[in-house]
């Protein structure tokens, strides 16, 4: 059954009955409006008339610790999270039983939205800082979204953006060189951290070079000798997890070699 039909055919009480748990965090005041991440949210471009309707929507706040586990594979699907602040990275097991990453998320993304078509989520989400995050149940996102057009069409442009990482990772995995993905990573991540109004040029990796070959799709040795490679060419400084972008354009121009 579509996630759609199920979650609209329980009463709303009894949906959000299932998530109190002595792991669910309780019940707290939430703003979206005066919230600094609103823009890059779910309620971004939602007027401000219904904000209030919104708000409704967020069922709690939940603090994690780095290492502690928001939803597992295979677990049912039954909310989306905002993450308010931290870093995540969701992974899967491949067929050889190793821990593949799949994406990583920082504060002002969603997360979880991968369970929408199955019903159940497809990768496990581990926070790689203590973090938190504003739970918000499908079943209301569904109610809310029919009497709300601006937020149905923002779900929509989430949804879109969700499927167009998925096609980006292929693309990154199947037609990039090694020097290509760490390039189109460390952009990725720049624009994105500018985007919610921290800095682009001087940021910490949250993740381990290890995880970042997992999702690159490249060994450890070859991620590190990529590093010190891009920091002799003047494209980056790196001191431990402390990045700096030196020459954005030279990074752009691994992607664009005829240039």
């Amino acid at each position: 059954m579509p996630v759609a039909a199920q979650t609209m055919s329980q009463p709303t009480t009894v949906f959000l009955r299932q998530l109190e748990s002595p792991t669910d965090a309780r019940r707290l005041e939430l703003n979206c409006a005066k919230c600094n991440l609103r823009e890059t949210c779910l309620s971004g471009g939602v007027p401000a008339e219904d904000l209030e309707r919104i708000e409704n929507i967020v069922f709690a706040r939940r603090r994690m610790k780095r290492g502690e586990h928001l939803f597992n594979a295979g677990d049912p699907f039954r909310s989306v999270y905002a993450i308010r602040s931290g870093f995540f990275k969701t992974s899967l097991v491949d067929s050889e039983g190793r821990d593949q990453v799949t994406g990583f998320f920082m504060g002002g993304e969603l997360i979880g939205m991968d369970g929408l078509g199955s019903g159940r989520y497809k990768n496990r989400a581990i926070a790689l800082e203590d973090s938190d995050v504003c739970v918000m149940p499908y079943s209301l996102i569904e109610e809310i979204a029919l009497e709300v057009p601006s937020l149905q069409r923002r779900l929509h442009t989430l949804l879109a953006r969700e499927i167009g990482r998925g096609h980006g990772v292929m693309l990154l995995l199947g037609s990039m060189s090694a020097e290509e993905r760490l390039a189109t990573f460390l952009i990725n991540l720049s624009r994105r951290l500018l985007h919610r109004g921290y800095s682009g040029s001087n940021f910490v990796l949250r993740m381990t070079r290890d995880e970042i070959g997992s999702y690159l799709g490249l060994k450890l040795e070859t991620v590190s000798r990529l590093f010190s490679a891009f920091q002799k060419s003047g494209l980056i400084g790196i001191r431990q997890k402390q990045v700096s972008i030196i020459d954005i354009k030279g990074l752009e121009r691994i992607l664009r070699p005829g240039d």
